[in-house]
């Protein structure tokens, strides 16, 4: 990894759970103490739960994907000996429905279903053999209708509504500049159509949880998730119960990747642990695992990009087809993103944006790393390499002749006022040397890998440039906020930190940087991170790439509160002001000769301290709806990537050689970390470019829910990937920080694709791209 411009960095550690750690500050790197336990499978994941008298609950699920429900028989599985319970939407006892934006997926199927793998009924029962061999015996009365799985075909007048009215979601549409005038100035015009396929998550820990009743008639529940207040937020109602008798504790999360925002387990489990008076334990196979989340919403795009001669960006008009599946989930939201950012980091003055989320009896897709950019950059970086293309143009070289700079006006009509280093990112890669040909080349690292067939003949090579803007945090006028409780006391004479928030560690890190920020802010080595909760005030989720930012600002404004108390007490104690005093490992020091002047514990001593400090980031605003203009976004986040492809065009066998990352993460507050973000980004939109796709029938069917037909990078697809690490610190972000999960998978995958264009000489529109994509093809071109 390079890091530019250069910092000091030293050791830092990670907590999951309520644990005393000695802590180094913000800036600082260290091996993860989680790390060992989780690559020897030591570590307590949410499926690890375990409880005395706990009973075993599955799911049955619809086989298809789209059916009127005529009747439902339970008689047979209750009969069964160990069987407690069977529950079906009748035994719901408030809201029957649910969801992220709107309520309109049902707990349990109601009247029909509307995708494969719908859930239907509930089954509780001793241990899961019993409770699988139950939900067999349930028997239910399907009538099937004709599914609507195209998303074109979805919004055709005449089309079987999904649900009652339209199938639309929501049309953005973003109007910005005189696209007539554009038109007469564009010297030069280039169209694609663009599609990318549906992405899974695919996260390793497959959706658990453990519900167990209350004395006082509530219920606790722990869980792996994304977002606690606002999974609290739609249980509380479906349970009937008020939001103080449903407590959530986050358990162990094996990765989420937005596929743990929306519910899974949680109304399930608690409704039948309510009905049982006993703890219920909820875990999906992998099979189920695939049906249980929300996938990458499929998208269909046609992009326009208007330019003059000499390369200069006139307009762009696109329009976007995202396939939300049978609920709503966060489609509206998603479908704005994907808007938001179809000019790409460039600078254009006119702009003529549709962006339609629509609903079909595919299944629902919701947020995913990326959160809609990703489909946009793909179509937007891929016509920008045909516009290239046209106007015979190094598309390095129109990438930076266009690059956005801080004081672009957006296609929303937005000032981008922070940081915009879209020129020193693609610098910086054009500047890297390219990666040496293998003198001795084995199967490793030829074309597809040592399971292929390859053996070097017509390969070729070829390089791709893509750069990704997303926006960091909520937009659109939402009220970002995150709370956080930082407690100061003495514990056997050593000042100790406890610092409790409801932030999700979805294995992102946020748990070292709440750490790191007390050591820094306080200057105390003994930090306890207590297990988020909901008994604290709500964090927001782990989405956005915010969760680093949002946390950091509520933790630092707690600790800060914690600072002046003790330096006000120290004055008092020493007869020196507080102005000229310092906070600096367990000891109050003279901030100018740096001696100690007394100990924490000595001021503190037998009280504690504590704040509670709740961090808004500034106002949005949402963009207006006939021409999409509005001050929507608090911060944009930047990466490029440069991909080095070796491509066998006979057998269509592809090796990414290298995928080189420039990014700005405002400040890297713990680097490793940081670089754990930018190469799983990277992986997956390599994933996206070559293998992961969720396959769906013409009749609404997954074919491969598994990961032995839904393939995901393993460590031979994954190339050498060099890091260049900018830090522009951010105006309005605590220590200049910037997210940085999420921007790696919107160029990855351009970059990739670009790469094999410049190799093969095919427009290869659609990803993930297959062998036949390439071979077939260049067999009818030669």
């Amino acid at each position: 990894m390079t890091r530019a411009p250069e910092t000091d960095r030293s050791a830092s550690t990670l907590v999951r759970v309520a644990q005393t750690q000695e802590g180094k500050g913000v800036g600082s790197s260290a091996l993860r103490p989680d790390g060992t336990l989780k690559v020897t499978g030591e570590f307590a994941y949410s499926s690890d739960l375990w409880i005395d008298g706990m009973v075993w609950a599955t799911t049955v699920r619809s086989p298809l994907a789209a059916a009127r429900i005529r009747s439902i028989d339970t008689s047979k599985a209750l009969a069964l000996d160990g069987v407690h319970a069977v529950l079906t939407h009748e035994d719901v006892p408030g809201v029957k429905t649910y969801g992220m934006k709107i309520a309109d997926q049902p707990v349990l199927a109601i009247d029909q279903v509307r995708y494969q793998g719908e859930a239907v009924a509930l089954v509780a029962a001793d241990d899961p053999e019993t409770a699988r061999r139950a939900a067999e015996l349930v028997a239910v009365d399907y009538e099937p209708m004709a599914p609507v799985t195209d998303s074109e075909r979805a919004l055709e007048v005449g089309t079987r509504s999904i649900h009652d009215g339209s199938n639309l979601v929501r049309h953005v549409k973003i109007r910005h500049g005189d696209m007539a005038r554009a038109r007469a100035a564009a010297e030069v015009v280039v169209s694609g159509d663009y599609e990318v396929g549906m992405q899974d998550p695919a996260f390793l820990g497959p959706e658990s949880g453990l519900a167990v009743p209350d004395p006082d008639g509530g219920v606790e529940l722990y869980v792996s998730s994304q977002w606690l207040h606002k999974d609290l937020e739609q249980i509380a109602p479906c349970l009937a119960l008020p939001v103080d008798k449903v407590r959530l504790t986050m358990a162990g999360v094996g990765g989420a990747f937005g596929g743990r925002e929306d519910l899974s387990v949680h109304v399930h489990a608690c409704m039948l642990a309510l009905r049982l008076g006993k703890p219920v334990k909820m875990m999906y196979n992998r099979y189920e695992s695939f049906f249980g989340h929300v996938h990458r919403h499929p998208a269909k795009m046609r992009f326009e990009h208007g330019a003059t001669r000499d390369g200069k960006l006139v307009y762009v008009k696109a329009r976007l087809v995202l396939d939300g599946g049978a609920y709503t989930s966060t489609s509206p939201v998603v479908i704005a993103n994907a808007s938001y950012f179809v000019a790409g980091a460039y600078e254009v003055p006119h702009a003529e944006i549709d962006g339609l989320a629509v609903y079909s009896n595919n299944p629902p897709c919701g947020a995913m790393r990326g959160f809609g950019a990703v489909q946009s950059a793909y179509g937007c970086e891929s016509n920008m390499d045909k516009l290239a293309r046209e106007l015979g143009m190094d598309p390095l070289e129109l990438r930076l002749k266009n690059a956005m700079t801080t004081g672009t006006i957006l296609p929303t009509g937005q000032a981008v006022d922070g940081p915009a280093p879209v020129r020193e990112l693609l610098e910086s890669l054009r500047e890297r040397p390219m990666p040496a040909a293998e003198a001795i080349r084995d199967s490793r690292t030829l074309p597809g890998g040592v399971g292929n067939t390859t053996r070097g003949e017509g390969i070729r090579r070829g390089v791709g440039y893509a750069v990704g803007v997303k926006a960091i945090g909520y937009s659109g006028g939402v009220d970002d906020i995150s709370t956080a409780r930082v407690t100061l006391s003495i514990t056997a004479g050593d000042p100790v930190v406890s610092i409790h928030t409801a932030a999700a560690e979805c294995g992102q890190g946020i748990t070292t940087v709440q750490s790191q920020i007390a050591t820094t802010e306080l200057g105390v080595t003994r930090v306890v991170v207590l297990p988020a909760d909901t008994r604290i005030g709500d964090a927001g989720s782990a989405s956005a790439s915010r969760m680093t930012w949002m946390s950091s600002g509520a933790v630092q404004g707690a600790c800060r509160r914690i600072a002046r108390e003790v330096l006000s007490r120290a004055e008092q104690a020493t007869g020196r002001s507080a102005a000229g005093l310092a906070l600096r490992g367990d000891a109050i020091i003279d901030a100018g000769s740096g001696a100690a002047v007394a100990s924490i514990a000595e001021v503190v001593g037998a009280d504690t301290v504590t704040e509670v400090y709740e961090y808004h980031h500034r106002p949005t605003e949402g963009i207006d709806p006939e021409r999409g203009q509005g001050n929507a976004h608090i911060a944009f986040a930047f990466c490029a990537h440069r991909a080095v492809v070796d491509v066998d065009v006979d057998l269509g066998l592809v090796r990414v050689v290298e995928l080189a990352v420039a990014q700005d993460v405002g400040k890297a507050m713990n680097p490793l970390a940081v670089e754990g973000q930018i190469e799983g980004g990277s992986a997956q939109g390599l994933g996206l470019a070559l293998m992961e796709e969720i396959v769906v029938d013409e009749r609404g069917r997954v074919r491969n829910p598994s990961f032995t037909d839904y393939l995901i990078p393993t460590i031979l697809d994954v190339p050498p990937m060099p890091i260049t690490m900018f830090e522009f610190p951010h105006p309005d972000s605590p220590y200049g920080l910037n997210g940085v999960g999420e921007p790696p998978t919107l160029s990855s995958t351009p970059a990739i694709l670009n790469a094999l264009r410049d190799a093969t000489g095919l427009d290869l529109p659609r990803v993930p791209v297959r062998p036949d994509d390439i071979a077939l093809r260049t067999a009818l071109l030669s």
